[in-house]
């Protein structure tokens, strides 16, 4: 179990490595930020001395060594537009984006669980039917255009919710929560829905394909003759042995709800860390951008690792293996 933690950690730790470095190169394509940093009457010497202030005269391989030193120790320079550390602003914006992705992906697997065990329990019904062909609502269109249809609709048509922004928020020490007023609450409704709606059908579809699976298995066919109850047999057996190559999937979309709030933070004016990398990419404000790209590969790469973990706790088949040494 040791080595196979071991192993998981150093791998993460080598993709960690080639994302940041493929990332830190993509950067010096985008734009030279010295450009939006200085007015239109800057001098050659301006333009050196701030190059030196920055470290952008340094070789590509020293910016990058001490990139990665400094952002091991929670340091990711200075922000070139705001001209404070990107630590905290990425602080201040974090609140707002782990709430949204929190609330979505709670959303997303609540509501992809439960429709993906209903429509393979009753996969003959009418409701069942319904549910898989609205399904493809969220498998067909793009994120963008569901938060639009959602703005026009609740927004614009009804007037029920607001169409941007976060609302009124409680600071709870350096916390800011929209989850305790009920601006906040109305505000977060229409955004955790565009951005949990792909997952919780990619969800849904997935549990029902895997439960129907299982149910045609001789084991389940066993415990309907031996008489036990369709619950027991469902949601003892059946789901239980369904779940195990779903929390795979299930992981790597609570990353991707991360990943993607970028889309949505946008569309709504979301004041979340997504928000602040679009704005940081018409500004070349290189720090927030490698900051922001880093912490979503932290995220994706730990969201990853303990999903392995899990799952070699959860299936006893990869116990065996080990113990077996193949």
């Amino acid at each position: 179990m040791l080595a196979f933690i071991i192993r998981r950690v150093l791998q993460s730790i080598l993709v960690l490595l080639i994302v940041g470095l493929t990332a830190f190169s993509m950067f010096r394509f985008v734009g030279d930020p010295i450009d939006n940093m200085l007015g239109q009457e800057r001098t050659a010497a301006d333009i050196e001395r701030l190059r030196e202030q920055l470290g952008l005269d340094q070789a590509f391989p020293v910016q990058y060594y001490k990139f990665l030193t400094e952002a091991a120790q929670g340091n990711f320079g200075v922000s070139y537009r705001q001209g404070r550390p990107v630590a905290e602003i990425l602080l201040e914006r974090a609140p707002a984006t782990l709430e949204l992705a929190a609330v979505s992906g709670i959303l997303a697997i609540a509501f992809g669980i439960a429709f993906g065990v209903f429509t393979a329990i009753r996969r003959n019904g009418v409701l069942a039917n319904a549910i898989m062909s609205a399904s493809l609502i969220g498998v067909s269109l793009p994120t963008f255009l569901i938060g639009i249809l959602l703005i026009y609709i609740f927004s614009v048509e009804l007037g029920w919710l607001p169409s941007f922004g976060r609302g009124e928020t409680v600071q709870i020490g350096n916390w800011s929560t929209g989850l305790l007023t009920a601006t906040g609450l109305k505000a977060l409704v229409l955004p955790s829905i565009t951005l949990g709606l792909y997952q919780m059908t990619l969800i849904m579809r997935l549990v029902r394909s895997e439960m129907l699976e299982v149910l045609r298995q001789d084991y389940i066919r066993f415990a309907r003759a031996r008489g036990l109850r369709d619950r027991v047999i469902n949601f003892r057996h059946a789901l239980k042995n369904t779940m195990v190559p779903v929390i795979t999937v299930i992981g790597l979309q609570v990353g991707a709800i991360i990943a993607f709030a970028i889309i949505t933070e946008t569309v709504f004016q979301w004041p979340g860390v997504g928000l602040l990398f679009i704005n940081a990419v018409q500004f070349v404000d290189i720090p927030v951008m490698a900051a922001y790209l880093m912490l979503i590969s932290v995220m994706f790469v730990g969201i990853n690792l303990i999903v392995d973990i899990l799952y070699f706790f959860i299936d006893p088949r990869l116990r065996v293996d080990r113990a077996g040494g193949h």
